[in-house]
């Protein structure tokens, strides 16, 4: 049986990412690795350190060794060290949201990026200047950083957390072409809120990146 890795940096986004599998690929295999430090960590120091990303292509190899053919890192703030995993194994090694990336800068050139934390925030913003440049596309990135949500969601307090990343969503990125979700937690806002409250197109990385998950599966199977 085809078998997909998922490396979280916490375990309630197990859940989020075993809805998705079980709508698109059914027939896979989903194995959860966690490890919260490789985010605590990063927010900590304001940065991903080296003993972080080692942390991380450690993972990735764990995968492997547990059997995975595909391995996904959900995580965006420590996206710079899957990229180095990606290049140091031989099996497919993906950034969960790149494909989110690809969709928002194909889609218009001036992009609204919407975080709850910093650390997440700028390697996302990093990347889809990345993909833009590779696009040869110019593009204006707007970006934003929703102050409390991440504090109130980590005290339990989800209620709070939805309704700052709400406001950012429906005011902050007016008159973009495309917003983009920087953190996967963030996806069940945008599903609350009222049909038309945002007008540009919202592109968050659970589903795009399960998506390319299940295609390089797909790929290896041929």
């Amino acid at each position: 049986m085809p078998t997909l890795g998922l490396i979280h940096n916490s375990p309630v986004l197990a859940p989020i990412f075993n809805e998705i599998a079980a709508r698109i690929m059914p027939d896979v295999r989903i194995l959860h690795f966690v490890d919260e430090s490789t985010i605590k960590n990063t927010i900590a120091a304001g940065y991903l350190e080296k003993k972080t990303m080692r942390r991380v292509i450690g993972l990735v190899g764990s995968s492997f060794d547990a059997g995975c053919d595909v391995a996904l890192v959900t995580c965006s703030s420590i996206g710079l060290a899957v990229d180095m995993a990606a290049e140091l194994y031989d099996q497919p090694v993906l950034r969960v949201d790149r494909p989110m990336a690809e969709k928002a800068v194909a889609t218009g050139s001036r992009i609204g990026v919407v975080a709850t934390l910093s650390t997440t925030l700028d390697p996302t913003v990093e990347l889809i200047r990345r993909v833009a440049e590779e696009q040869g596309k110019t593009i204006e990135v707007v970006a934003h950083v929703c102050k409390g949500a991440f504090a109130a969601v980590m005290a339990g307090d989800g209620a709070t957390h939805d309704r700052i990343v709400s406001e950012a969503l429906t005011e902050t990125t007016k008159g973009m072409d495309a917003i983009v979700l920087a953190q996967a937690s963030m996806a069940r806002v945008v599903a609350a809120l009222p049909e038309g409250a945002v007008t540009a197109p919202v592109f968050s990385s659970p589903e795009l990146g399960m998506e390319a998950a299940r295609d390089a599966l797909a790929a290896l199977a041929k």
